[in-house]
């Protein structure tokens, strides 16, 4: 049972979305996309990302991504994943969301399950009992998985230089991050959708923001 569960949200509230997948999928240049599309439309939205998005889970990101520290244990991992996602919450996305704009963000409580849950290979329900707390009943209104071949992904961001601690992984660990995304899309297609991001950039961006107007068109049915 969650302590301090979020407020329930009024009709009016904004929309949570998430961009989620391996490294190399093209998460971060879909994300401004969503947003400038959304404004487009006329619809408040920002951007964010996790692990980050307050001053303090910024400082959080720096130790989980940093690889001047001893290997760290997957337990301090997980917890410090849910320490930035709690300052994250109430600090940036709720009070957003409850003030009408939409929230984008790159990545969340999915990639937990995929890279400590899958890759660390953490129990789930371990993770649950910390979504729970953390988060409540509360979900994303819309989780876009962007799928590739894990060869492909890591190819297209270690172009990009040398790799944070998490990208300086194994095959296999990605493999099992991959399999747990596909596993959670599949299972809810009502909050997920997986997109394969392997074909053109152009192919992939209008997968991406015809789901982002499904969820519109559907607000502004309801």
């Amino acid at each position: 049972m969650a302590h301090d569960p979020p407020i329930p949200a009024p009709a009016t509230r904004g929309r949570f979305i998430c961009l989620e997948g391996i490294e190399g999928v093209g998460k971060t240049s879909h994300l401004e996309a969503i947003v400038d599309h959304l404004q487009a439309r006329g619809i408040p939205a920002v951007g964010t990302r996790e692990p980050g998005g307050t001053a303090l889970g910024e400082a959080v990101r720096g130790l989980l991504l940093s690889r001047d520290y001893p290997p760290m244990h997957p337990d301090t991992e997980l917890l410090l994943m849910f320490a930035a996602r709690a300052e994250h919450l109430r600090h940036h996305i709720l009070p957003r969301l409850e003030a009408g704009t939409w929230v984008v963000s790159d990545r969340f409580t999915d990639a937990t399950y995929a890279y400590q849950g899958g890759g660390r290979e953490i129990p789930a329900s371990r993770i649950a009992v910390l979504e729970e707390w953390v988060q409540g009943t509360w979900r994303p209104d819309l989780t876009l998985v962007l799928d590739t071949p894990v060869e492909t992904g890591l190819a297209r961001a270690r172009r990009r230089g040398e790799g944070d601690r998490f990208e300086q992984e194994t095959l296999a660990f990605f493999e099992r991050v991959r399999g747990v995304y596909r596993d959670r899309a599949r299972s809810d297609p009502a909050r997920y959708a997986l997109i394969d991001a392997t074909g053109p950039l152009q192919a992939v961006r209008r997968a991406v923001l015809e789901r982002v107007d499904a969820l519109c068109d559907g607000e502004a049915s309801a």
